[in-house]
């Protein structure tokens, strides 16, 4: 009998057995699965974060060449600036020295007529000193001439 009570112990015993290993393989299976499932999810999850990198990357790139567009621009904006700056500024300079030489010119026509201004005051001296001196001559000469005259009547009163 205690083989008969050993037998159906050992046909449970079996059948647990059996049961432990249909549950190991469906645990492993399960596991397994699990696993694929992970790894799969693992590369997506590396498969977005490199997607991310190179999209970061690319906007990362993209920024840096609008900034090196932008910085180009107010450059070139800057340089427009200074250039136009240089050109008013040489403008300013050759009507700052035509100016001078103008204001020169004026000064050497004014020297020259204030030259001419005090010849000529000379010349108005020395001709009223002339003229003075023809007036005196005329005097004299009128005097020289009323004397001889008045020395002619007399003479022909006293020949008379």
């Amino acid at each position: 009998m205690a083989d008969a009570s050993e037998q159906p112990g050992g046909e449970q015993l079996n059948a647990q057995v059996e049961m432990a290993k249909k549950r190991l393989e469906e645990a492993t299976t399960a596991a397994s699965a699990a696993e694929r499932r992970v790894a799969a999810e693992i590369e997506a999850l590396e498969s977005d974060l490199e997607k991310e990198r190179a999209r970061a990357t690319q906007a990362l790139e993209e920024l840096r060449e609008a900034h090196a567009e932008e910085l180009q621009r107010e450059r070139e904006a800057k340089d427009r600036v200074v250039a136009e700056a240089e050109s008013r500024l040489a403008e300013i300079e050759t009507q700052t020295a035509a100016a001078e030489k103008q204001i020169e010119e004026v000064e050497e026509r004014a020297r020259q007529a204030e030259g001419r201004a005090l010849a000529a005051e000379k010349r108005a001296a020395e001709a009223e000193a002339a003229i003075a001196d023809e007036h005196a001559r005329a005097r004299e000469a009128a005097a020289a001439w009323l004397r001889d005259q008045v020395k002619a009547t007399r003479r022909e009163e006293g020949r008379r």
